[in-house]
């Protein structure tokens, strides 16, 4: 079995780099900014005739507020509809449908006062069974039913999509968490003026068709994903229990409540501040020449004006703990134990420390698996995993309990192993294992123009794109006293929530 060394090696031979960048693994990324603010981000890799091509908008789940939550979600929906000249036949009667879809919701959204009141006061149960809704309502749904009907006859369905297929496009998607949304497909060579026409007209002239019955498909994804899985409802709630005042507390597709109240002026609103080009950073990794593409970026991304409000700074920190938090749930899952630690931002000096000290945990050869399931033979499965969000960060920690076990015994055993860290650094040979892991995972990471892409976007989603470059040497400095210093530091008891989850019959067995 080969060593991780010689893997970092044989990888590193394999993309044609020498020995000597082991330490370092860096990539030429090409740097700079229009007029307008746009950031771009180019790195040439000329190995084949296609070009991985996204943009990321700074702005996740993390950027709402109570009301409009799961926004940044819907929008990146809402993108794909289209804009004046992709998706519609018949752009005036599109646009003034719409208006006239907006003058039947905004009387809608009177009746919903009435029917929120009637709700508060116990009345009705229920704002979505027909039963509870009012007369007046119900008028107005018919309505904006028609109207909808009407507007479908000008709709080109995926007309995006088509487009990009038709001339060798792949892999285009889209994807949201609590920092950022990004926006990416694979195109090739020759066609990328194209998508330099589609994605700044998208950016530019966009239309929210199908505003009202996308709600309800984002509603249904929620249901779906959320509401109708074993564990959905409750890894929503214990997310919740563990953040204590920053917004990574609700969840990134939104409150079932908050989903069907968005309203197309809020929905403007947030494109205006958010999708401006002073907070896109765009991305382009492949088979181009730095020379050729600047001029097509600055004909096409550069005509979208600036922002006119700027973005609000995220000023709600975290505040350390006062006290542990206990969450006990009954749920249809194996017994499992769930314990997470305040942790650090992406771009904290202790990221590396923390990310090498979940890998000392992890795996089958990690402390964890030996500690519990080899040794003490209370776990069925146990790991750690860190997770650096761009304002605040956890460590967390889960544990599958062997039947016939005690949770509380699963999670004495994982204080256990984490005083060991805390009473003596990792020995030599444990670190540098872990850390010749990373850099093998790091040099994995580079071995396509997509993978370069996702990871550029991502890491200009949390702060910091140059990671991509500076994550060895940061793994590489990190010494074992480091590692003793953030276990001392990060795993204080009042940082930490626990959640036990077991199966009804076995509830009794664990309340206090």
């Amino acid at each position: 079995m080969r060593s991780a060394s010689t893997l970092v090696l044989a990888v590193l031979v394999a993309m044609g780099l020498t020995a000597s960048a082991a330490e370092k693994p860096e990539i030429a990324v090409e740097e700079f900014r229009l007029a307008n603010g746009m950031k771009w981000l180019l790195f040439e890799r000329h190995e084949s005739p296609t070009i991985s091509a996204g943009w990321v908008a700074h702005v996740g789940s993390a950027n709402e507020r109570p009301g409009i939550t799961g926004i940044s979600h819907f929008f990146e929906h809402m993108m794909f509809k289209g804009t004046r000249v992709i998706g519609t036949t018949d752009i005036a009667t599109d646009l003034r449908l719409i208006d006239e879809q907006e003058s039947v919701r905004e009387q809608m959204r009177g009746e919903l006062v009435t029917m929120r009141e009637r709700l508060r006061r116990g009345e009705i149960d229920d704002l979505v069974k027909p039963e509870n809704q009012t007369e007046r309502y119900r008028e107005l749904d018919r309505q904006f039913a028609g109207l909808v009907a009407r507007q479908r006859e000008t709709i080109v369905k995926d007309q995006l999509d088509q487009i990009y297929t038709t001339n060798g496009g792949e892999f285009m998607n889209a994807s949201t968490n609590e920092d950022f949304t990004v926006y990416y497909i694979r195109v090739p060579k020759n066609r990328l003026e194209l998508w330099a026409w589609l994605e700044s007209d998208r950016l530019l002239n966009p239309v929210f068709r199908e505003f009202y019955s996308e709600r309800d498909v984002v509603f249904e994804e929620r249901r779906l994903r959320t509401e109708s899985t074993p564990l959905g409802k409750f890894d929503e709630d214990f997310n919740a229990t563990f953040w204590e005042a920053h917004p990574y507390g609700w969840p990134v597709v939104g409150w079932a409540s908050d989903i069907p109240t968005y309203t197309l002026a809020q929905a403007k609103d947030y494109f205006a501040t958010y999708y401006a080009p002073n907070n896109l950073t765009g991305v382009l990794v492949g088979d181009f020449e730095s020379s050729d593409v600047r001029p097509l970026l600055e004909r096409y991304f550069g005509r979208i004006p600036r922002g006119a409000v700027a973005p609000p700074e995220m000023v709600t920190f975290e505040p350390k703990g006062v006290a542990e938090k206990r969450y006990l749930a009954e749920a249809e899952t194996s017994p499992t134990v769930r314990i997470w630690w305040k942790g650090v931002p992406f771009v904290h000096k202790d990221r590396a420390a923390l990310d090498l000290l979940s890998d000392l945990l992890s795996g089958r050869t990690g402390r964890l698996y030996k500690g519990l399931v080899l040794g003490r033979q209370v776990a069925n499965q146990a790991g750690a995993s860190v997770d650096f969000k761009k304002y605040a960060g956890s460590f967390e920690v889960e544990c599958t309990v062997k039947d016939g076990k005690p949770p509380a015994e699963v999670e004495a055993a994982v204080y256990e192993e984490i005083a060991r860290l805390q009473k003596e650094p990792p020995t030599s040979e444990e670190l540098e294992k872990v850390k010749n892991q990373f850099k093998a995972n790091s040099y994995r990471k580079l071995s396509s123009p997509t993978f370069i892409m996702f990871q550029l976007l991502s890491y200009a989603g949390e702060g910091d794109w140059k990671y991509i470059n500076t994550a060895a040497a940061e793994v590489e400095a990190v010494t074992g006293a480091d590692i003793q210093r953030v276990a001392r530091q990060y795993f204080a008891r009042e940082d930490r929530t626990v959640g036990v989850f077991v199966r009804k019959a076995d509830a009794k067995a664990v309340e206090p």
